[in-house]
């Protein structure tokens, strides 16, 4: 299952995107995460059902510094495009 999920609030410049790959490695997701030029982190989560549920816990808090005001997600058509997960940087 892959899904497309988008954090909104202070979630530049904490360390969204490090602390993310940490936490997507450990519960075995694949994909990427970016800062958006708007102030969003977006990240692109492969994985378990499970995994990704809690995932999406994880991405409701963030980081200690974060504070998260909305998280938006939505499932989007699968396919194996990473074997691992990555930060993208501008």
């Amino acid at each position: 299952m892959t899904i497309k999920i988008t954090v909104k609030g202070k979630v530049q410049g904490v360390f969204f995107r490090d602390t993310s790959k940490e936490v997507a490695d450990n519960m075995n997701i694949r994909g990427t995460v970016e800062n958006l030029k708007n102030g969003d982190v977006e990240i692109l989560a492969q994985g378990k059902k499970k995994a990704l549920k809690e995932f999406l816990k994880w991405c409701d808090e963030g980081p200690e510094d974060a504070e998260v005001s909305e998280v938006t997600w939505e499932v989007i058509p699968n396919s194996n495009f990473l074997k691992n997960f990555i930060i993208k940087r501008w």
